[in-house]
């Protein structure tokens, strides 16, 4: 019986760890907690831009977080639920805040705006600065990105990143 109970508490722990989004859509059609059916879906692993993606809300929006260690920019579009098209939001600074060696650092990212964004909106936000980048780098990195879009707060989870959109 000890055998037996090990196991199913194994299971109820990794259980939780497999229930996020894998890129891979459903076998079949899956119930939701109130019965309704999740949308079958896929996109991509890295951005447009080749850059990690974070995820915001329950897959409302995504980040595309692009690292240049060679101008030392960091640069994050905001990108729609597919993680395909960029969503212009309130031309406000974004804020990304880290934990490096058990260190917390803030960071403010400025709007970007691109010619193609409508006035006091934009679709990107960019800083140049050696100390987030260097951050961004730390082998343990863990932090949180804080953004409003439509008037709604999301925050996405950062952590260590294997160089996908780095640029070194």
């Amino acid at each position: 019986m000890k055998k037996l109970s090990w196991i199913v508490v194994a299971g109820a722990m990794v259980l939780p760890l497999s229930a996020g989004c894998d890129n891979k859509p459903p076998a079949g059609p899956a119930a939701g907690a109130g019965g309704e059916k999740h949308e079958e879906h896929a996109h991509p692993t890295e951005g447009p831009h080749k850059g990690q993606l974070i995820e915001l809300g329950n897959e409302e929006y995504h980040l595309e977080l692009v690292h240049d260690d060679a101008a030392h920019r960091i640069t994050v579009y905001v990108l729609d639920s597919a993680a395909k098209q960029t969503v212009a939001t309130a031309a406000e600074p974004i804020t990304i805040n880290l934990v490096v060696d058990n260190k917390p650092a803030q960071f403010s990212l400025p709007a970007a705006r691109q010619e193609s964004d409508p006035a006091g909106k934009t679709t990107r936000f960019e800083a140049v600065d050696e100390k987030l980048c260097e951050a961004m780098d730390a082998p343990k990195v863990k932090g949180r990105i804080n953004i409003s879009i439509g008037g709604k707060p999301f925050t996405g989870a950062i952590g260590a990143h294997d160089h996908a959109g780095h640029k070194d």
